[in-house]
C-alpha cells in the first residue's frame, strides 16, 4: 500500500470547514481525524438513532420504516447462469417482487466494465427500476470495476471522475457518508446505494443469504474485536478504536486486540484490522450478520487480487465486508470507520445502510455482502418476520 505524498493538489474545495489543506501531514492527517470524531457523535443523535430522544419507531411503513425487500432491486447479467442463480437465491430468500428483478447482458467472467458498456447497462437499468426502489443488489462477484471506479459506486453515482483519484488524493465525499437522517436514498438524495452478493459458487452464495436472513431481529450477543496490527501503514484505524468503545460499548462488547492474529474466537460480530493477508479467519466463528473487513489496497479486487480479497471474509462467515479496487493509498477516509458503522448497523439500519454511512470516500470501493441483514430491530416490538421481508425460519 503506497504512502501519501507530501504534496497532493486538491481539485476542489475541502469538504469541511477551513481553507484546503496545504500538505498531508499538515493538514489531510490532522483534520480528517477531528472530522470523524466529531462526526460520530452527530451520527449517535441523528434521527432515529438507538441513544437519541428520536427513537424510530420501526413500523415497516414503505416510506418511513426500515429497508425492506419492497425497497430493494436484484441486478442480474442474464448472460452468466451463476449471476442468475444468486440472483435467484435471493430473490426467493427476501421475497423480492419479479418487478425488481431486473437482467442486464454482459460477457461474464470480465473483472472490469468498459465504460461504454457500462453506461449502456446502466441506461437499462435506470428505465427498468421501479420508482420506489432504493437500493440495488448486484448478483455477481465479478466485474468489480469500471474504469477508476467500482462497480458499486459506478451503479449509485453513475460514472463521474469526482469519485476517482489519480495517486493519493482524494475524492468526492459521498453523500450518505454519516447521515443516519435518510431514511430513503433515492427519494431524499437520487442515490441508489448498492451492494455485491458476491460468491463464486451458488453453495456460497445460499451460505450467505443464510447468513443475512438469520440474522434478522436477533439481537446477537457477541463481540467487536478491532485489531491494531504491526504493519504501521495499513493499521490507521485503530487510533480511533477508543471512540468505538466509547459509542457502542453498552451495546454491544468491544475487544482491542494488539497483534495481527484473530484465533479460535466464537462470537465474532465484527472484526476490523489492518493488513494485506489477515490469516486465521477460518478458525473464528462468525454470527449471523458479523461484519469484517481489512484495510489494504486491493481487497476489493474480488476474484484476482494480490492481497487477501474481501471474498475471504464472507467464505470465513461474515455476512458483509467492503474493499478496495484500484489503489487508495492509507487514506481512512476510503474505508469504513468501524464507529460509524457499528452505530448504524445497531440502531437497527440494514447492512447496506450502515456500510453505506460509513465511508466517506466510496467512489474505489466495493460493498459485498447481504444487502438486507438487518441483525437490530430498530424496535424491541419487531420479530424476525417482519425485518427485511424475510420468512419465518420455523415456517420454512
Amino acid at each position: 500500500m503506497a504512502s501519501p505524498p507530501p504534496r497532493p493538489s486538491h481539485r476542489r474545495p475541502w469538504p469541511w470547514s477551513g481553507p484546503a489543506p496545504g500538505g498531508w501531514r499538515s493538514g489531510w492527517r490532522r483534520r480528517l481525524p477531528l472530522a470523524l470524531a466529531l462526526l460520530l457523535p452527530l451520527a449517535l443523535g441523528s434521527s432515529g438513532s438507538p441513544w437519541s430522544g428520536k427513537r424510530s419507531t420501526g413500523t415497516g411503513s414503505p416510506s418511513h420504516g426500515p429497508l425492506d425487500h419492497r425497497h430493494l432491486a436484484i441486478i442480474i447479467n442474464a448472460a452468466d447462469p451463476l449471476s442468475e442463480s444468486i440472483g435467484g437465491l435471493y430473490q426467493a430468500a427476501r421475497l423480492v417482487p419479479p418487478n425488481q428483478v431486473i437482467r442486464v447482458h454482459f460477457p461474464p467472467g470480465k473483472t472490469s466494465l468498459d465504460p461504454g458498456l457500462f453506461r449502456r447497462i446502466k441506461s437499462s437499468v435506470d428505465r427498468q427500476t421501479p420508482a420506489h426502489v432504493q437500493v440495488y443488489a448486484l448478483a455477481w462477484a465479478a466485474p468489480y470495476r469500471v474504469g477508476c471506479q467500482s462497480i458499486t459506486s459506478a451503479f449509485s453515482f453513475g460514472l463521474d471522475p469526482r469519485y476517482c483519484a489519480s495517486g493519493c488524493r482524494t475524492t468526492a465525499l459521498s453523500p450518505l457518508f454519516a447521515r443516519g437522517d435518510v431514511r430513503r436514498p433515492w427519494d431524499q438524495l437520487r442515490v441508489r446505494p448498492s451492494m455485491m452478493l458476491a460468491a463464486t459458487s451458488a453453495a456460497m452464495a445460499k451460505r450467505l443469504i443464510q447468513q443475512g436472513v438469520a440474522s434478522d431481529g436477533t439481537a446477537p450477543p457477541g463481540t467487536a474485536y478491532l485489531l491494531s496490527t504491526s504493519d504501521a501503514r495499513r493499521n490507521r484505524r485503530a487510533a480511533g478504536y477508543p471512540r468505538v468503545k466509547a459509542a457502542i460499548g453498552s451495546r454491544l462488547r468491544v475487544r482491542f486486540i494488539v497483534g495481527d492474529t484473530l484465533v479460535g474466537a466464537q462470537d465474532v460480530m465484527a472484526y476490523i484490522t489492518g493488513l494485506a493477508f489477515p490469516v486465521g479467519l477460518r478458525t473464528n466463528r462468525f454470527r449471523p450478520g458479523a461484519v469484517a473487513d481489512h484495510l489494504t489496497s486491493f481487497g476489493g479486487q474480488l476474484t484476482d487480487s494480490p492481497q487477501m480479497s474481501a471474498l475471504r471474509w464472507l467464505e470465513a462467515g461474515a455476512t458483509g465486508s467492503y474493499g478496495t479496487v484500484v489503489e487508495p493509498c492509507n487514506v481512512t477516509a476510503k474505508f469504513p470507520d468501524p464507529g460509524l458503522l457499528l452505530t448504524y448497523y445497531l440502531r437497527g439500519d440494514t447492512l447496506i445502510e450502515s456500510y453505506w454511512r460509513s465511508v466517506a470516500m466510496p467512489g474505489q470501493g466495493v460493498f459485498i455482502g447481504e444487502p438486507l441483514a438487518r441483525p437490530w430491530p430498530a424496535d424491541a416490538g419487531l420479530s424476525p418476520d417482519d425485518v427485511a421481508g424475510a420468512r419465518s425460519r420455523r415456517a420454512r
